[in-house]
């Protein structure tokens, strides 16, 4: 049963949920606008010394903890974390990370937050899973946004000290629209609380939950504005059962769950704000969320470029060390620098989450995007380098006497990261939507979704009337002085490709608004490049900046960092640089016709020759 939710509301309500954010300034928002307002990310924020010294105790006490009392190993053999490694993450107050002081929580800022969640993904990623689920999307975040004080005093001490939680929102049929979320919330006629009738999917912690968020449908009613809502609710209530605990191809510990709930009841004073302000308050938690993603990516990079040096070191082929090889080091320095570029890109987003006076939507979501999507090369590149070893489990390689280094894990559980918390089509389509109604703010009535341009020679000429009237700063030629940037020394030339870059991604755009009008919202795969380029420019933002950063915060590794900046830069230029040349030159009509032609059975004599023995039933089960 879908939730009677248009599209049009939908986006009204996703509208909504950035409202109080809209009017804080945005480097990304800005970058998309073709506007590098390079002062919004430099100088970095410092950290605070209270904030350094108290992260810093933590994680010296995580390091001890995972190394001398958790087996990366026993987690893949059990696909179970052990419930000692549990009980000892509780008493470190690790499920309390992000939880204010004043209510039981450590009360770390984002920044040590993200690095601790760098520090246990790199052990494994299931216990990165386990603690970002809880506290990145589980009930402290809504609660601390939306929750009522009462409700504060009342769960936040208890999700910081041991009670684990969950976020009920995907169902069998609903994944990223959660507009369509079929699960009921109906009043009681004793007007005392609601009856939750319906079945979630994917509740990563809902197979050990103490306590969760669920996400359903109150009916409009006498009394009840109706609408998706969201609810705290006590996992040991009547009516709750997990009716499974899915098994993946990665992320062998986690708990992920199939939860049912029969009328089960919850009581008005466990509803999150109002009715109708479910989808509100998923898509802030969501939003805010995301920062855990590419943390916990980063520990992958960061242990990639561990093994890729000491094994093409100590690897001996035609006599001298693969890495000497030039095939082999091209790969080397790829995750290098890679690395560099994602950590540079989180401690800039991380920093302006501490600092409050940002609206960093754009650059959460390109952190998601970007950690799994570079995450994922990296990791390919390292399995390519270990070659038989990498493919080779961890296990297997202990028992033969060699070192159990888990790539194959690695890249099991990175796979996943493209996927949850917004696949990355979802996420091109959230961050375009973005990028494209700023670009939309500014044209106002210029460009009309109900008039169609034509070929696209009007289209061009349309939008050069557009640039030349209403945006002269995005035309070329027309008095812009660029920056020199001089601060940044021989990474300053990488600001300036920003800087032009960015110009060009914003006329680009205003140009597929022109030529595609209200059909541009189809063009998936051109939206798609246009929020890569802009991924690139800010990761190559954040990596100069951060280089900087490091620079006076670390002298000792200055110019190690901006050897790797620079590499990080041109590499990520290329990229941008195809994306570009892409965008309008490309096969995506011919492919997009041939693909509707395989749904309509035209191509299946291309499937001959094979079996499927997956036999009959439901792709979706109800």
């Amino acid at each position: 049963m879908a939730a009677d939710v248009t599209e049009r509301e939908a986006r009204q309500v996703a509208e909504d949920a950035r409202e109080s954010e809209w009017n804080l300034p945005s480097f990304g928002k800005e970058l998309f606008l073709g506007n590098l307002q390079l002062d919004l990310i430099h100088p970095q924020p410092k950290l605070e010394p209270a904030a350094v010294e108290k992260g810093e105790a933590f994680l010296k006490d995580l390091r001890a903890f995972l190394s001398e009392h958790v087996d990366p190993l026993q987690i893949e053999r059990d696909a179970k974390i052990p419930d000692d490694v549990i009980a000892g993450l509780k008493q470190l107050g690790a499920l309390g990370m992000k939880v204010p002081t004043q209510y039981g929580g450590l009360g770390l800022s984002q920044v040590y937050y993200n690095r601790a969640l760098t520090l246990v993904g790199s052990v494994h990623a299931s216990l990165g899973a386990l603690l970002s689920a809880h506290q990145s999307i589980g009930v402290a975040e809504p609660l601390l946004h939306f929750g009522s004080e009462t409700q504060k005093q009342e769960w936040l001490p208890k999700v910081a000290k041991d009670h684990i939680s969950a976020f009920l929102l995907t169902e069998p049929d609903v994944g990223s629209d959660p507009a369509r979320v079929g699960t009921t919330a109906t009043p009681t006629d004793d007007g005392k609380g609601y009856k939750l009738n319906g079945r979630k999917l994917w509740a990563t912690n809902g197979a050990i939950a103490d306590i969760v968020v669920v996400m359903a449908k109150v009916p409009k009613g006498d009394g009840h504005r109706g609408g998706i809502s969201a609810f705290v609710l006590p996992y040991d209530t009547d009516g709750v059962s997990v009716e499974h605990r899915n098994a993946f191809m990665g992320l062998r510990g986690i708990e992920n769950s199939v939860t049912l709930l029969e009328d089960v009841f919850v009581p008005t004073e466990n509803l999150i704000g109002k009715e109708g302000q479910g989808l509100k308050i998923a898509l802030t938690t969501l939003n805010t969320g995301r920062l855990a993603l590419p943390a916990i990516c980063l520990a992958t990079t960061k242990l990639a470029t561990k093994i890729a040096r000491e094994w093409s070191a100590e690897r001996v082929q035609w006599g001298q060390a693969v890495g000497k090889h030039d095939a082999v080091a091209q790969k080397v320095a790829f995750i290098a620098a890679s690395s560099f570029g994602l950590e540079a890109m989180l401690d800039v987003a991380s920093r302006m989450a501490d600092d409050k006076q940002r609206d960093i939507r754009i650059e959460a979501a390109i952190g998601k995007l970007y950690g799994s999507e570079i995450g994922w090369c990296v990791v390919d590149e390292l399995m390519q380098i270990r070659g038989g070893r990498g493919y080779e489990t961890a296990e297997s390689l202990k028992a033969r006497g060699e070192k159990p280094i888990p790539v194959e894990m690695l890249m099991r559980d990175m796979r996943i990261n493209r996927i949850f918390e917004g696949s990355t089509e979802i996420m091109h389509l959230l961050i375009a939507r973005e990028a494209v109604d700023q670009h939309l703010a500014v044209a106002g009535d210029i460009l009309e979704p109900e008039v169609a341009l034509g070929d696209k020679a009007k289209a061009a000429v349309g939008a050069a009337k557009f640039y030349g009237k209403w945006l002269p700063q995005l035309a070329v030629g027309e008095g812009i002085k660029p920056g020199s940037y001089s601060e940044f020394g021989e990474l300053a030339k990488h600001l300036r490709y920003v800087e032009r870059a960015s110009r060009k991604m914003a006329r680009s755009t205003f140009y597929a608004m022109g030529r595609w009008q209200a059909k541009l919202e189809r063009k998936q795969t051109v939206l798609g490049r246009i929020v890569d380029i802009g991924a690139e420019l800010f990761a190559i933002s954040s990596a100069v900046v951060y280089a900087q950063t490091l620079q006076n915060e670390q002298p000792a590794r200055a110019a190690e960092a901006v050897q790797l900046a620079d590499l990080f830069c041109r590499q990520a230029r290329r990229r941008a640089d195809a994306l570009f040349a892409e965008l309008f030159d490309n096969d995506d009509d011919a492919a997009y016709a041939v693909a509707q032609d395989v749904l309509a059975g035209k191509f299946t004599w291309d499937e001959e020759g094979v079996l499927d023995l997956s036999g009959d039933g439901p792709q979706v089960a109800g």
